[in-house]
């Protein structure tokens, strides 16, 4: 199976001067302006790295709900941050590290077995796949 998915972005203007606007296929994002204030200022607004935290706590979220299906356990939450860390290296910027912070209600599962799935799906979740950068996770089971 292969399945094939687009985002699209247009950039106009210099890097600290220019604005851009980003969108999906699906049409859930539509022009969604960002720029580099937006980006390296704090200014209100979409930017790359945050894109990439809903696209990799989404796809750590299916993942674990995946592992814990597996076990016969089925979620009634999965709330998951992802935290990425965007730093200047040598030779420029990289995204050197993604903290995921879950927190779950899970009627029946045990914190040991809650922890085993939930580093399961860190180390197999796709988009976590992507990175080459250091995945960390802090897991907090709710009763």
């Amino acid at each position: 199976m292969s399945i094939k998915k687009s985002g699209s972005a247009v950039w106009q203007g210099g890097l600290k001067d220019g604005k851009g606007t980003v969108s999906t296929q699906s049409g859930v994002l539509q022009d969604v302006p960002y720029s580099f204030a937006k980006r390296f200022e704090g200014e209100a607004g979409s930017n790359p790295e945050e894109l990439i935290g809903a696209a990799h706590a989404s796809c750590y979220s299916m993942a674990l709900s995946l592992i814990l299906g597996e076990a016969g356990l089925t979620a009634e939450r999965i709330a998951t941050e992802a935290k990425v860390s965007l730093e200047e290296v040598e030779g420029g910027f990289a995204i050197t590290a993604i903290h995921l912070d879950t927190v779950a209600k899970i009627p029946g599962a045990d914190e040991a077995a809650f922890q085993d799935a939930a580093n399961k799906a860190k180390e197999g979740c796709p988009v976590s796949k992507l990175f080459n950068a250091e995945i960390s996770l802090s897991a907090k089971l709710e009763s």
